[in-house]
């Protein structure tokens, strides 16, 4: 059973989880999502399964579940936090929550959904020209990709988007899946550089990406990408039967 205002009276939830203990900055990392699914009368948790955090709410007891990037991999089980994240995760597709899966939570959704999660390719980290094969759910356009890991389609669920580096979206029932980051905003990606510096990687990934170009073509792009964001979002919880009205 999904539910939602429309069907128990009561404003709709939406759990965000971020992949961040320092306070605020997980946040900051989610973006145009939060605004997003606040316009549409959600009420927006934001918290983590990092040691330290409150206690998550049971995926039962929420209406939609979005699930953001990390600088881990969806399939290192050493991981501290990953097992629970995939038991949430798990307990949410088992009571029909939709669950939206940016990137790492992708890949976890995919990996929970029975497919498989390794390295690509090659990293992805530009905004990508993609196509769509349900227009309806998910726009045509550039999107904001920064990854190194890939995901497989589960045996049930229906490819959106796919290039050259492998599967970039798929849905299954109410879940949606995008290896693309549709949250980003200036000040998201300025969390993600706080963070390198904190987990001093910054050097390193400065070696490998022009990351002041990629400052500014963040910027310049910074409307479209909201409204591509706020229509995806729109569309998810349209197809999922989740409203607040």
């Amino acid at each position: 059973m999904i539910h939602s205002k429309r069907h128990t009276g009561r404003v709709p939830s939406a759990l965000v989880l971020v992949h961040d203990a320092v306070p605020g900055r997980g946040e900051r990392e989610v973006g145009s999502v939060g605004p997003a699914l606040t316009e549409l009368g959600f009420d927006v948790l934001v918290t983590t399964l990092l040691p330290g955090a409150p206690a998550v709410p049971d995926p039962a007891d929420v209406d939609v579940i979005v699930v953001l990037g990390s600088a881990e991999a969806a399939d290192d089980d050493s991981v501290p936090w990953l097992a629970a994240e995939l038991d949430l995760i798990a307990r949410a597709v088992g009571h029909g929550t939709p669950v939206l899966g940016i990137c790492f939570g992708a890949q976890a959704l995919a990996r929970v959904l029975g497919g498989k999660v390794g390295r690509a390719p090659r990293s992805e980290r530009a905004f990508v020209a993609l196509g769509s094969s349900d227009t309806d759910l998910l726009p045509r356009g550039e999107w904001m990709q920064f990854h190194d890991d890939m995901f497989t389609l589960p045996a049930d669920a229906q490819q959106l988007a796919r290039n050259d580096v492998g599967l970039q979206a798929f849905t299954c029932g109410p879940h949606v899946a995008v290896q693309f980051h549709p949250e980003i905003t200036p000040d998201a990606f300025g969390a993600w550089m706080d963070a390198w510096e904190d987990e001093g990687v910054r050097a390193e990934i400065e070696a490998q990406v022009d990351v002041p170009a990629m400052v500014a073509e963040i910027a310049a792009r910074a409307d479209a990408s909201a409204a591509a964001c706020r229509t995806l979002v729109t569309r998810f919880c349209a197809r999922a039967g989740v409203t607040a009205s």
